[in-house]
């Protein structure tokens, strides 16, 4: 059982990437309010821990190259962002199998799995799969 935080990071991770997949190859903005849902800084213009958690996984992302970007929007979004070669081959390529994932599913392109689990499956799911994906493209660079 992954820990909230953890889960919601695999999440957000996964819509983060499937919007540049939409786009791709062209640039475009990522909203954390998008991601994250909206927010409502505080007094001093914080934003709650959820919305900074959602724009640190665009910048670790990006860190660990799988997504670009020009710059950043304030801690709202990432502006002219794309998919990096590393980021479209783990979601265009067929993976083994997928912890989580349904047998149909089995040999997918990762995109493939993810939206099948987004839209039929559970948050944990979604999650598990996401950090399968990511685990198992970070062995095959070793």
């Amino acid at each position: 059982m992954l820990d909230i935080h953890i889960e919601e990071f695999f999440i957000d991770c996964f819509h983060i990437m499937a919007q540049l997949y939409g786009s791709f190859p062209s640039a475009r903005a990522v909203y954390v309010e998008d991601i994250a849902g909206p927010d409502a800084p505080d007094e001093y213009g914080v934003h709650s821990k959820r919305f900074l958690a959602c724009f640190g996984a665009m910048l670790w992302l990006e860190k660990e190259n799988y997504l670009r970007f020009e710059s950043t929007i304030r801690q709202e979004a990432i502006d002219q962002a794309t998919l990096s070669e590393k980021g479209l081959m783990l979601l265009s390529c067929p993976h083994n199998p997928l912890h989580g994932a349904p047998e149909d599913l089995q040999y997918k392109p990762g995109i493939d799995v993810l939206r099948a689990l987004h839209k039929s499956g559970t948050s944990t799911q979604l999650a598990l799969a996401m950090r399968a994906l990511l685990g198992q493209h970070s062995q095959h660079e070793r």
